[in-house]
């Protein structure tokens, strides 16, 4: 059963932007959640090969980095060789590096599979693809689904986790590429039949919109990919909203994927707590993720995006400051896994919103893939700065304080952005 037939038997009850938007979520959880794999190796590799924490964690922060690398680029291609097309690419890569990685036995095996090819084909996975389904399947709801969507960013990285640590907890930690390269496996098929590539595909406007307005363009764009991505960059580097949205990204991508989602399991180990009971942990503030990055995009269809943002930073900043001080008793991490999973981040669906302000619905995916780059960067200094900080002192201490210093300071950047006159922010 094909998507114009399944949009046909929703007419009228579910418009088949809702069912897009739910297969993008699946597609983003999963790329994601495979990326996020190896911050429950970081203990199991250094105790079969001997490998040292900032060794792993070079590897993870290349891993980190280059899947904000590749986003413009990635979503250059989505929007010249196709959704569909590029989806199925990177599914396919991404299944066979991760059947790969069960075999690694080197450093540079580790850095081939899960820094490099893991690492390039789950740019997929950034805020270019969310952006642009939403500006071309909503008029109505954008915020909310960037907000959905963007959870699923959050908790693929989190909500596999115990699974994951359990199998590596039983000594048998090469299963998990097994497991992990399956399951992408059995997604290919169900994309290659259900996706369209634009509502005029299956006889719709975007959800929102009228009959006869906003409907998207029935074949990609033409250009080439990576004109199209420097292109974006080039634009936006002329303004200063895109370097106050870039270096709060960096912040957030510095303060949660790469310090909270790669070193808090092994944060919580060097306290005594099981890598099982942490990764619980992660995969708690995952659920709690969808929640708070849901509501933040229902959130940004109604406030000032700004605003939500300064919140979302200073509150996100005083808990990270606050943890180490805690005792790490279970009562205290509950707290933070609530706290914090709601934060996780929430910052995304404003911060898309302020770059469809800035720079227009049409432009913005590109240039929010490069935004996003920035939250990567943040990423890959954080995960690997920590496991250097951890390396040289015995202690995440420094790491942790530091990370919740520069929260505040993003906190403060953001109140900047768009706050010039709209036709001054249009002549950029």
């Amino acid at each position: 059963m094909g998507p114009t037939r399944i949009a046909g038997l929703l007419a009228g009850r579910v418009h088949y932007a809702w069912v897009v938007a739910a297969l993008m979520f699946v597609v983003m959880i999963s790329v994601v959640g495979v990326r996020a794999a190896p911050s429950v190796l970081i203990v199991p590799l250094e105790h079969t090969f001997g490998w040292s924490r900032a060794t792993i964690s070079g590897a993870i922060s290349l891993n980190i980095l280059l899947m904000g690398a590749v986003g413009p680029f990635v979503t250059a291609l989505l929007q010249t060789l196709g959704v569909k097309r590029t989806i199925l690419l990177a599914l396919s890569i991404l299944c066979a590096a991760t059947i790969l990685s069960g075999f690694i036995t080197e450093p540079w095996h580790l850095f081939a599979t899960w820094g490099v090819l893991v690492g390039l084909t789950s740019g997929l996975g950034g805020g270019g693809l969310a952006a642009l389904i939403a500006n071309r399947w909503f008029v109505a709801r954008r915020g909310l689904v960037v907000g959905i969507l963007m959870a699923a960013n959050a908790s693929g990285q989190l909500v596999f986790l115990p699974l994951m640590a359990r199998i590596a907890e039983g000594g048998n930690w090469r299963a998990i590429s097994f497991v992990l390269g399956g399951a992408i496996a059995v997604l290919i098929p169900v994309i290659l039949l259900l996706l369209p590539e634009t509502p005029r595909d299956v006889g719709l406007a975007a959800f929102g919109a009228s009959p006869d307005e906003d409907r998207a363009p029935t074949t990609p764009a033409s250009g080439n990919p990576i004109t199209v991505a420097f292109g974006g960059l080039a634009r936006g580097v002329r303004s200063l909203d895109f370097w106050l949205l870039s270096g709060s990204f960096f912040i957030c991508g510095f303060s949660a994927n790469g310090l909270v989602g790669t070193h808090l399991i092994s944060y919580c180990m060097d306290n005594g707590i099981t890598e099982v009971a942490a990764a619980g942990l992660l995969a708690g503030m995952g659920v709690f993720d969808l929640f708070g990055t849901t509501m933040s995009g229902w959130l940004t269809d109604r406030y000032d995006s700004r605003v939500l943002l300064f919140w979302y930073y200073s509150l996100r900043g005083l808990s990270l400051i606050v943890l180490p001080f805690t005792g790490f008793d279970w009562i205290s991490l509950s707290l933070f896994t609530v706290f914090y999973g709601l934060d996780f981040i929430a910052t995304v669906p404003p911060t898309v919103a302020l770059t469809n302000q800035v720079f227009g619905r049409t432009a913005a995916p590109v240039i929010v893939s490069w935004i996003f780059c920035g939250h990567q960067i943040g990423a890959a200094v954080a995960a690997l700065g920590a496991g250097m900080i951890r390396s040289a002192t015995g202690s995440y201490f420094g790491a942790f304080f530091i990370s919740g210093l520069v929260c505040l300071l993003a906190s403060v950047l953001v109140m900047r952005i768009a706050r010039r006159p709209a036709a001054v922010i249009a002549a950029e």
